[in-house]
């Protein structure tokens, strides 16, 4: 889904296809992804998770001379070294157990366009050197294949780390940085940018409402103010992912307060815990609040007291391993005892995955 906004903010500020912001920040990010978009150059964008890394992928390909071409995206992130690699590049029959077929990788698909290499942070020293060499050479092979090939792909690629601190601790390599890192943009958290959070509001009311059939049409007192409080770790996508709880569960035509979850109607206590570990968080007081919370809150007669618990407490407790993983799932999913999948599902339907 994009977020599509006004056409200009001035006579010469336009906007980007598919973006909404207007904050100082935004429109940095506005005026780098335009200059950029008509060359060939290598783009490596940074920010935070859910910050709209993909939304701002997409923009250059779509205002670049590549725009009748495929726009291919890849998160790095979610697949193991092996299997990686062959989304990449292809396999060719019999180069591995289940390749019963040849199969074209993503540099393939994307010939003429763009390929979009997300978490680009999260790939191994071996996977580097052949991306080097295609961003280098325009050339690789599949694997299990002698026979090389050749691509006219552009490279935007994203990572919610910082990569010169990766090469400095040896887990990034630095000659694939420096040919990433063209020109760079760093999109800032919504923290960052908390005036543009009544558009994005709007924006999502208006669209959830559109597919969900419904009509909540009006924002309650105090909405917008307890939102501009909050600190958003999740950014956009939390964000995202609140409203359209928010218009599921609506009963009357407006926003309320209440329909909003603990963390941002109630953020003291998540406030609180800025800077803590998993290990020093008093998780039995945190309960505590959220069970008196939930009961105070939901009324005598809900019967979902339970579900709006356990989920306020399993997504504070992510968000923190998150944290302290620097965002790498594999990671955190380690260190939280639970399979990755689950991890990617969590995190998405708490809103705090990543565009």
């Amino acid at each position: 889904m994009s977020l599509i906004g006004s056409s200009t903010t001035g006579p010469d500020e336009p906007l980007l296809p598919g973006i909404i912001g207007r904050s100082a920040g935004m429109l940095q990010v506005y005026r780098i992804t335009r200059r950029v978009a008509g060359s060939n150059a290598s783009v490596l964008i940074l920010g935070e998770t859910g910050v709209g890394k993909e939304l701002i992928a997409n923009a250059i390909h779509v205002l670049s001379h590549r725009s009748g071409g495929p726009f291919v995206k890849v998160n790095c992130g979610a697949l193991s070294e092996s299997l990686l690699e062959s989304e990449l590049f292809g396999h060719v029959r019999g180069a591995f157990t289940g390749a019963v077929a040849n199969r074209a990788g993503r540099f393939e698909a994307a010939g003429g366009g763009t390929i979009f290499l997300d978490e680009i942070n999260s790939t191994t020293g071996t996977l580097q050197v052949k991306l080097l060499r295609v961003l280098q050479e325009k050339e690789f092979e599949r694997v299990g294949s002698t026979s090389t090939l050749h691509t006219d792909v552009r490279v935007v690629a994203a990572s919610n780390r910082d990569l010169m601190k990766e090469v400095r601790e040896d887990r990034f390599r630095e000659d694939l940085y420096w040919r990433l890192n063209v020109v760079p943009i760093v999109i800032p958290p919504l923290r960052e940018r908390r005036d543009d959070i009544p558009a994005l509001v709007s924006y999502f009311l208006d669209y959830y409402n559109e597919i969900n059939d419904r009509y909540v049409a009006h924002i309650g007192d105090g909405v917008i103010e307890a939102m501009q409080d909050y600190h958003w770790p999740g950014n956009v996508r939390e964000l995202q992912n609140y409203i359209e709880r928010a218009v599921v569960m609506a009963e009357t035509d407006e926003l309320t307060v209440d329909l909003l979850p603990f963390c941002v109607s109630q953020p003291a206590a998540f406030q609180s815990m800025s800077g803590e570990t998993p290990e020093t968080v008093d998780w039995q007081s945190l309960t505590d609040q959220y069970v008196e919370r939930g009961l105070n809150e939901s009324g005598s007669e809900s019967q979902n007291v339970h579900a709006q618990v356990v989920e306020q407490v399993e997504r504070a407790l992510i968000a923190q391993v998150l944290q302290q993983c620097d965002g790498v799932q594999t990671k955190a999913a380690a260190r939280l005892g639970i399979n990755r999948n689950t991890l990617h599902k969590k995190i998405k339907d708490f809103g705090l995955g990543g565009e």
